[in-house]
């Protein structure tokens, strides 16, 4: 079987890790969301906090933050104490590494403008996870621990600006649009287990299994 990838956009609780994980199993390729986190330290030889207190965040977020500091959170010195550093080169540097694990095999990757940085493999599909409301704030409570659901609500509405601002900014698309997918689905019409029953017959069709 050809090498082939699945990139997935998700808005937070619809429950796109648990459908990602499972049709990554379903298929036997391997299956990277925050495991690119430690594979972007490793390639740049930044610490790998920096990576995950800065991810998917935009140039543009973190202009007068972080970024533009001279940051020594080195490990190897691949970039140099003290290296000036932007949102551009962390997208590079997880680029490199979203494209370098898409050479070695199939896999399943999850945000990170994955379907962007993939646009030109030959054998790639993009999807978007989306959930109604109170099935996300259901799950985030659940997810986080939390008893509030204005607290879960001011979560969700964080993460999608968050998210939405990553992807917009360097794919030019719109985060959750239909147009910037191949297939946008709603998880909470079907439920999980029968929505990832349903993606599987997408991609089985897409790809000519």
């Amino acid at each position: 079987m050809e090498n082939f990838v699945i990139n997935l956009g998700r808005q937070l609780g619809s429950g796109g890790r648990e459908i990602g994980k499972a049709l990554a199993s379903h298929y036997g390729i391997a299956f990277y969301d925050k495991e690119l986190i430690n594979l972007a330290a490793e390639e740049s030889g930044l610490d790998v906090r920096f990576f995950k207190q800065n991810d998917e965040r935009n140039k543009r977020s973190l202009m007068g933050g972080i970024f533009g500091m001279r940051f020594p959170f080195t490990l190897d010195g691949n970039l140099g104490h003290g290296t000036p550093l932007d949102g551009d080169h962390l997208f590079k540097v997880q680029s490199d590494v979203i494209r370098k694990a898409a050479g070695r095999g199939s896999g399943l990757f999850v945000g990170r403008c994955a379907d962007y940085v993939l646009r030109d493999h030959p054998r790639a599909v993009s999807i978007f996870i989306s959930a109604h409301k109170a099935d996300r704030l259901q799950r985030i409570a659940r997810q986080y621990g939390i008893t509030d659901l204005q607290q879960a609500e001011n979560l969700m509405l964080k993460a999608d600006r968050k998210r939405s601002e990553y992807y917009n900014f360097y794919s030019l698309k719109v985060w959750g649009a239909a147009a910037s997918y191949d297939l946008c689905i709603n998880s909470s019409v079907l439920g999980v287990e029968r929505t990832v029953q349903y993606l599987c017959s997408f991609i089985d069709q897409r790809f000519g299994f």
